[in-house]
């Protein structure tokens, strides 16, 4: 594990989202909406609802799966905690774009337009500061099959560069039938969050072995 001599200096605190009223009521009825839709079972194994700062990695089946795991989080926690979500698919049309901005405060990634010195991964750490969480989803875009497909380096290169946040693997089961690939109105469906036990980074883990380990955690909490 890393010692507190490899932990970065402390960098200034994000400002507030400054959401309207109308927007903390609108995410509190989403967030109401998305469980009864979703029929959202919630565990924590090994690990507990926390304010302190983290990213949320999950498996992608379903455009429901950052408002889900959002929704499934305590309000107190939710406040803190910012989905990372495509730009492409977000900012399509005032409703959606309105939902990841206002409500939600998503971070969009613009996967079109990737630069070397704008990457994904230095755009999350600078919106999350030093307050906010992430939920992420390491393989890059949703499942055809169900199956956990290999996870991409971000959330590698996330955690080489903030040591200091817990990374907490999620599982979500059944959401991929709730909202299949294509569909556009949600099937009633009972569906399970599972939060697993926090892990970092170990010194000297290579990126391959680093994944594999992270893909395994969100694995092991399908049963």
């Amino acid at each position: 594990m890393l010692s507190p001599a490899d932990i970065p200096s402390p960098q200034p605190s994000p400002t507030p989202s400054g959401r309207s009223p109308l927007c903390r009521a609108a995410g509190l009825g989403l967030a109401g909406l998305a469980r009864l839709l979703a029929g959202a079972s919630v565990r924590w194994i090994a690990s507990q609802p926390d304010t302190c700062q983290r990213v949320y990695f999950a498996n992608h089946t379903s455009h429901l799966d950052a408002l889900v795991v959002w929704s499934s989080l305590p309000q107190s926690v939710r406040e803190m905690t910012r989905p990372v979500a495509a730009k492409d698919y977000w900012s399509r049309g005032f409703v959606r774009r309105w939902l990841a901005e206002e409500v939600f405060d998503a971070i969009l990634i613009d996967r079109t337009d990737i630069k070397v010195h704008q990457s994904p991964v230095d755009l999350m750490i600078r919106e999350a500061g030093q307050t906010h969480s992430l939920i992420v989803f390491p393989e890059g875009g949703r499942s055809v099959s169900g199956e956990v497909g290999e996870f991409k380096s971000g959330l590698y290169y996330l955690a080489k560069k903030r040591p200091d946040i817990e990374l907490i693997p999620v599982h979500i089961d059944n959401l991929n039938r709730v909202l299949p690939r294509g569909e556009f109105l949600p099937v009633p469906l009972l569906s399970c969050i599972s939060f697993g036990p926090p892990m970092w980074l170990e010194r000297g883990e290579a990126k391959l072995d680093f994944l594999a380990r992270a893909r395994r955690a969100v694995l092991a909490m399908k049963d």
